[in-house]
């Protein structure tokens, strides 16, 4: 019987496992997670402590016991793999109950990312959080239930915690504004903290578009948060816990601090057993996730993947790009080689009462530098007919080469349920396809006064970059 070894028991290792032993059954399947977590949405770990999600059990996709008792992967939880010895195809893992060594025939390393930690003064003092884990997500829940004297927020009557709260007192340091620091600024806000969000650069989301980024950070100011934009910090003050935050220009007094200052790639056991890293830092890998060791696959947060646009190795930490890799490993492992797919950079966020989305190229550097010579317009558009009583704006920008009109990607913003994410797959399917503007601007999207305009704005932006190429 072969043996198939997965080193990580979140989005890419159990989309692998489960699909490998679906596809061979006879496959002898099995799964090291040094947690006790197992197929879990971290992504709603923020919306877990604002309240609108009431246990960590919720985020859960499948539980370890239906893993092993429906799925028959023999899941070993709390179990850290330490060693990888791709010469005699062994892995060494690490429990309470001592070493083990477990053979394989294929092997992926599905070992996610970490939250960076920054070189700041103080930052390994009480009251300085990540949000990289579920346990993370429970020290914070727990955080906001002790600074308001409740007991910790399993079961809140209804709706975000702010719903029983009395006070508006404590004050709260965010420290980066990328979809981690955005998406806590609200759910601390909820909770009714006074929010202080440092952005080191001069723009949140600075991926996304300067119009788009502006319109964020409006917003977030709209909502009182207090933006601090080129402002890195350098310190935390504090003797036994944080008690402010320390910028050359501020002091900000509070009684936490959350770095949402972004990830990088657990790459530590494959570069001890001599697998090699792309130039992003995770590891690379061919175009079916296999790395340079034979029949040794990685797949998710800790791997690269290739951009549709440039064709070059991209580092893109997201769900759904560790779930179709994932998946992809499994299917080939099992017999049917599969590849997953590039990535496009493609993103969305929630902040507050407005939705940002992006896709594929929209920086002129980058796009330079990967042989284009990027041309962008912005355009404002309503979102549902003239004379429908509802509705909002939507910004789209649009970025596209300038000699052979090629979408290179594209960024939009809109009030929350107008539209910003879901016009961002027709962008998405552009960038993917190697489509024109000119091409783009005649797309046959669906209309009815309630939903769109008769011209969608993405076409509308697509027919104003045509015309100014």
């Amino acid at each position: 019987m072969s043996t198939f070894v997965v080193v990580g028991g979140d989005a890419a290792g159990m989309s692998a496992a489960s699909k490998a032993k679906r596809d061979d059954p006879d496959l002898d399947v099995v799964v090291f997670e040094k947690g006790e977590w197992v197929s879990y949405g971290a992504c709603g770990l923020p919306y877990y402590i604002k309240g609108e999600i009431q246990t960590l059990e919720e985020l859960v996709s499948v539980t370890p016991e239906q893993f092993r008792e429906k799925r028959d992967i023999d899941l070993r939880t709390g179990h850290e793999v330490v060693d990888i010895d791709p010469d005699d195809r062994v892995v060494t893992a690490r429990s309470d109950d001592g070493e083990l060594r477990q053979s394989y025939d294929h092997l992926l390393i599905a070992t996610g990312a970490k939250a960076i930690v920054p070189p700041i003064d103080g930052a390994d003092i009480e009251g300085v959080y990540t949000l990289g884990s579920m346990t993370d997500g429970k020290e914070l829940r727990d955080f906001v239930a002790r600074s308001r004297e409740e007991s910790p927020l399993e079961q809140p009557d209804s709706g975000p915690a702010c719903h029983f709260l009395e006070s508006c007192e404590g004050a709260v340091g965010v420290v980066g504004g990328g979809y981690i620091g955005i998406e806590m600024a609200e759910a601390l806000a909820a909770n009714d903290f006074e929010v202080h969000l440092f952005q080191r650069g001069s723009q949140v989301l600075k991926t996304f578009s300067g119009a788009t980024s502006e319109r964020v950070a409006e917003h977030l100011r709209e909502q009182d948060v207090a933006l601090y934009l080129d402002s890195e910090v350098e310190a935390f003050d504090g003797t036994d816990s944080i008690e402010a935050v320390r910028t050359a220009d501020e002091r900000v007094e509070v009684e936490m601090a959350l770095l949402g200052t972004g990830v990088r790639p657990r790459t530590e056991l494959a570069e001890d057993a001599g697998i090699k890293l792309g130039p992003t830092g995770a590891i690379a890998t061919d175009e079916y996730r296999e790395t340079n060791r034979a029949d040794v696959y990685a797949a998710g947060d800790c791997a690269e993947a290739e951009h549709v646009v440039t064709g070059e190795p991209a580092y893109v930490p997201l769900a759904l790009t560790a779930n179709r890799h994932g998946r992809a490993v499994g299917q080939t492992v099992a017999g049917t080689p599969a590849m997953g797919g590039g990535v496009a950079g493609t993103a969305a966020v929630k902040a507050f009462e407005i939705e940002a989305a992006r896709t594929g190229l929209i920086d002129h550097e980058i796009a330079r530098n990967a042989g284009f010579d990027p041309v962008t317009e912005t355009i404002k558009a309503k979102s549902r007919a003239g004379y429908y009583p509802e509705g909002g704006t939507v910004r789209v920008t649009l970025t596209a080469d300038r000699d052979s009109g090629r979408v290179l990607g594209g960024s939009l913003v809109s009030e929350y349920g107008e539209g910003a994410v879901h016009r961002s797959h027709a962008l998405v399917g552009a960038v993917t396809e190697r489509i024109t503007v000119s091409e783009l601007s005649n797309y046959d999207l669906a209309y009815a006064p309630p939903f769109n305009t008769t011209w969608d704005p993405i076409l509308t932006a697509g027919k104003v970059l045509d015309s100014k190429l």
